[in-house]
């Protein structure tokens, strides 16, 4: 058996979870080999710009996918929110590790989002987060904050932001639970699609690492995403405005929680589908269709 080349990116968050999936290989393949080979993405050399400014076009992982199909890599690590819904030719998502808690978290020097007075500086990079949360407290500042989460929490720390919201998993992953201020709920911070899970590239005709992964894979994440995912290819991946989705699987059933927004956040809409989990793309584009009947379409455009 080749030893298999894992590509990450070079941040800390994304090393940590490039090394859960090589726990994961070695506890079903003790024999097999693993090296981790870090890729410098556009993402990671563009700090500056709002991230909805790249919406769909992949910053996090199109040099991971170049490396794929030109066999430098076997298979591409994602955060499974940075992957786009359209995989290019060639390449597939092949597997998902178990999801970690999927909500958004508040982390903060100044106490709950209840208890934030007015005016206070709130930093997120995601448009998402920004028009929920302005939907609850319009009275606060939400500024633009790029870097990687150590870099966040120092912002906070050092006075430079009151608060911040991210993703729960990411502080998890990173050991810093105990910085955490408030679990947003998923009612009012619909959560990014596939938030918290792990996605695992591959190339298509790779029949041995197909093979591997297919081991580690966790059904009922892989049932939800693929809920969220067909959800949010109906409803325009591509588009700047923000569209999130959250599915949980009970007795067999998938309900899927959708929001669309207005680029600016004016208005709000939410829907629910619940469906077999055997087929939860299905459960995604009946989602969509709901929502386009609401009028979503008028939001995104």
């Amino acid at each position: 058996m080749r030893r298999i080349a894992v590509g990450t990116r070079g941040s800390k968050l994304a090393v940590i979870q490039a090394q859960e999936l090589q726990n994961l290989l070695a506890k079903s393949f003790p024999a097999l080999k693993t090296e981790l080979v870090k890729i410098r993405t556009s993402g990671d050399r563009n700090t500056n710009a709002p991230l909805d400014e790249f919406a769909a076009q992949g910053i996090f992982v199109k040099e991971l996918e170049k490396e794929l199909l030109n066999e430098r890599i076997d298979l591409a690590v994602h955060s499974l929110k940075d992957l786009p819904t359209e995989i290019p030719d060639g390449l597939r998502l092949a597997a998902v590790t178990t999801r970690l808690d999927p909500r958004d978290v508040l982390i903060s020097g100044v106490g709950k989002l209840s208890e934030l007075t007015a005016g206070i500086k709130v930093g997120t990079a995601s448009r998402r987060r920004a028009v929920q949360l302005l939907a609850l407290r319009p009275d606060v500042q939400v500024l633009n904050i790029r870097g990687n989460i150590d870099t966040r929490l120092h912002k906070v720390s050092d006075g430079e932001f009151d608060a911040i919201i991210v993703a729960a998993a990411g502080i998890i992953r990173l050991g810093s639970v105990d910085k955490i201020t408030e679990y947003l709920p998923v009612e009012h911070f619909t959560p990014a699609v596939g938030q918290g899970a792990l996605g695992i590239e591959v190339r298509s005709e790779d029949k041995e690492v197909l093979a591997l992964v297919s081991k580690i894979n966790h059904e009922p994440t892989w049932q939800t995403v693929m809920a969220e995912r067909a959800f949010l290819r109906e409803m325009g991946g591509g588009c700047r405005a923000p569209i999130a989705a959250v599915g949980a699987i009970s007795a067999g059933t998938i309900r899927l929680v959708g929001m669309v927004a207005g680029a600016e956040g004016v208005r709000i809409l939410r829907a629910m589908e619940e469906g077999d989990v055997s087929n939860p793309e299905s459960v995604g584009k009946s989602l969509a269709r709901q929502m386009v009947k609401m009028g979503a379409l008028s939001l995104i455009s």
